[in-house]
């Protein structure tokens, strides 16, 4: 059941993630994500049958910790007021909204434990709690920096602007790699592994 509530849960965290860097870049004056109708919370225009719904799904059932991706909404850098340093707020966007989220799910959880127990307390509670560790994963995940992880901007305001183009060029193909070497550490070397386990512990503490 546990992970059912995570799948669940994992979906519209990812979409959530993706619009609110489509938004930002949409109120730094670039309108392509708007222009290719990405900034809705239709599910279906963000999700990648295999980032979003296979990829989780697989390792749930391996019993390794889910991760997933939707569709990157499209930003054209070049379209910001001030590329370089919007750029940042546009990546970070993304992890800051799971942020919220988790904010959000501990609200509602300790509003809905004092109500008296039912069927509807229960979903509810298991709702913000998977809710909440999805987001939790996410924004953790994406803070590392790593190309093309949200966390990478940080490292990219240190790149000469000569090596830009290069970089950029770098990190539009780094995602199946990095879904290569996720997939491996997942089987192989468990890297991260405890950490997930802290941050989920934490959340548990925090809402008992």
């Amino acid at each position: 059941m546990g992970n059912f509530y995570f799948f669940l849960a994992i979906v519209p965290a990812i979409v959530l993630h993706e619009v609110s860097h489509g938004y930002v870049a949409y109120l730094f004056g670039d309108p392509t994500a708007k222009e290719n109708h990405r900034l809705t919370l239709n599910p279906v225009r963000h999700v990648d049958l295999f980032g979003t719904i296979l990829l989780p799904a697989l390792l749930l059932i391996s019993h390794f910790p889910a991760i997933g991706y939707a569709k990157p909404v499209p930003v054209n850098l070049s379209r910001l007021r001030k590329p370089r340093s919007q750029a940042l707020y546009v990546a970070l966007a993304g992890p800051a909204t799971n942020i919220v989220l988790v904010a959000f799910s501990y609200a509602v959880f300790k509003a809905v434990v004092h109500l008296p127990d039912s069927r509807a307390v229960i979903i509810m509670l298991n709702a913000c709690y998977y809710f909440g560790v999805a987001n939790i994963l996410l924004a953790a995940f994406n803070l590392i920096p790593i190309p093309p992880l949200d966390g990478s901007a940080i490292i990219e305001r240190f790149i000469p602007e000569q090596h830009l183009p290069a970089y950029y060029n770098f990190r539009a193909r780094a995602l199946p790699v990095l879904m290569v070497l996720i997939i491996l550490n997942a089987v192989f070397f468990h890297v991260g592994t405890s950490a997930l386990g802290s941050l989920e512990n934490w959340w548990l503490n925090r809402l008992v």
